[in-house]
Formats: structure tokens, C-alpha cells, sequence
């Protein structure tokens, strides 16, 4: 199925540009689980999930389990409408092709603030890569006191913006020197040389569901809002 009303281009269009980290999680207390330890998948909480974005308007179809380590599909239009989504007991998460940027807007950070709205206990944590010649970064935690950072830029030039405070999100998880150490996050670098990709996965910690292979998503193709298909049009297509 590729029912989809917004797009002007066709299905078998090849897509300009692949993802890297391309995630948004909601992480539910408690927040020392280890994601080995977590529920199984729920197929129907995790299409519910997906459904609740502002920018994806139907779920379409269920295309069936994936494991986290599986890529989201970018060779053609058609892959952009398909969506990752996990749902483990109290852990949210969505892998989304939408959520992709190149500077001109800033599509994790309305999704990461629509979803503070609705969990205002969680800590909700997206990290996004975007490769298009250059790498577009954009990576955020929020935090339930409120503490939170979101950087969005180009790691191998400039502009490089980073918003909030990094350091009360650092002080509010309790990370210690050799944790950060360990990650390679240095703080006193320059913010686009920073890798702030794995400090958000510090937020997440041993409850970071992303890179266990026998942890499962459910892949969904869905519709996604007119807003969403025509960002993704300037952004994938040339």
C-alpha cells in the first residue's frame, strides 16, 4: 500500500540523503531498568503510539516486527512513509524519517515538545542524524524538573545551535566525570565538535532500548500530515 495524498512525487522515487540515529523515546520512570530486562513489544500500543504524532494523520498498514538494529527503509518515496515504533511496558519510542532536517527547521524538537506535554514525568530524548553530503545533527533531552538541551547543526561547520542548558540536564541525572568521560562528551569543546548524540544517550542509560538486536519494533506505513510530506519532499528530493 502507498495510498498517500500529499506527495508530488511518485513511489519510485530515489530518496536524496540517508538517516542515521533517527529516534524519539519516552522513557517512564522507573528510570534504572535495563532495556534487556524490559517487556516484550506491543504491536498495538506501539501502532497507537505512532498514531499520535501530530505529524503522521493514519496509520496504514502494519508491516510486521522489525529488531531495533533494523535501518528504517530510505532508497525510495514510498520507504518515508514507513515508521519504527516500540512499545516496552512504559517505554515509548518511534523512529520516523519526518523527524529528519537540514537546518531549516527543527521537526524532533516540536515532536520532543508536543510529547513533554503528554508525559510530563518522563524524560523524553531524541537523537537524529541526517546525511546529505554534509551531516545535519539534532539532539535533545527533557527532563521531568524541566532541565533539558537541544543542539541542532552541521558537527563539521557552522551554525551550530544549542539551546537550554546542558549542564543542568548533566547535574539532574547525577552524571559523573568518568561516565561523560566514557561517552567522549567534553562540555568545554566547541559545541559543533560535542557529541551530543551520546549525551542524550546517557539521559536514557542502561534503559536505552537502541541497540539490542533482540528487541523488536513493528514497522507501520503510514499517512503523514501535508506539513510533514512537504518537508520531507525539500528535504530528500532535489
Amino acid at each position: 500500500m502507498t495510498d498517500t495524498d500529499d506527495w508530488t512525487s511518485a513511489p519510485d522515487r530515489i530518496v536524496r540523503g540517508s538517516m542515521g540515529l533517527c529516534h524519539l523515546t519516552v522513557a517512564q520512570p522507573p528510570f534504572d531498568v535495563d532495556a534487556r530486562g524490559l517487556p516484550p513489544q506491543d504491536p498495538a500500543a506501539a501502532r497507537a503510539f505512532a498514531g499520535s504524532f501530530e505529524g503522521v494523520e493514519e496509520v496504514l498498514e502494519d508491516l510486521g516486527p522489525r529488531s531495533v538494529l533494523t535501518p528504517l527503509p530510505s532508497s525510495v518515496r514510498a520507504d518515508l512513509d514507513v515508521v519504527h515504533a516500540g512499545a516496552w511496558g512504559s517505554m515509548l519510542s518511534i523512529v520516523n524519517p519526518a523527524f529528519a532536517a537540514d537546518g531549516n527547521d527543527e521537526p524532533l524538537r516540536s515532536a520532543a515538545t508536543e510529547l513533554r506535554e503528554r508525559f510530563p514525568y518522563a524524560r523524553v530524548v531524541g537523537r537524529v542524524a541526517y546525511r546529505g553530503g554534509m551531516e545535519h545533527t539534532e539532539d535533545l533531552v527533557w527532563l521531568p524538573d524541566g532541565a533539558m538541551f537541544h543542539a541542532s547543526g552541521w558537527p563539521e561547520d557552522e551554525p551550530f545551535v544549542v539551546s537550554g542548558d546542558p549542564h543542568a540536564v548533566i547535574a539532574s541525572l547525577e552524571l559523573k566525570r568518568w561516565q561523560l568521560d566514557n561517552a567522549g562528551v567534553d562540555l568545554r569543546e566547541a559545541a559543533n565538535e560535542i557529541e551530543w548524540a551520546r549525551l542524550a544517550g546517557l539521559a536514557l542509560g542502561p534503559s536505552d532500548p537502541w541497540g539490542w538486536e533482540e528487541l523488536q519494533t513493528t514497522a507501520f506505513r503510514v499517512r503523514h500530515s501535508e506539513d510533514a510530506v512537504q518537508s520531507m519532499e525539500a528535504l530528500y528530493f532535489v
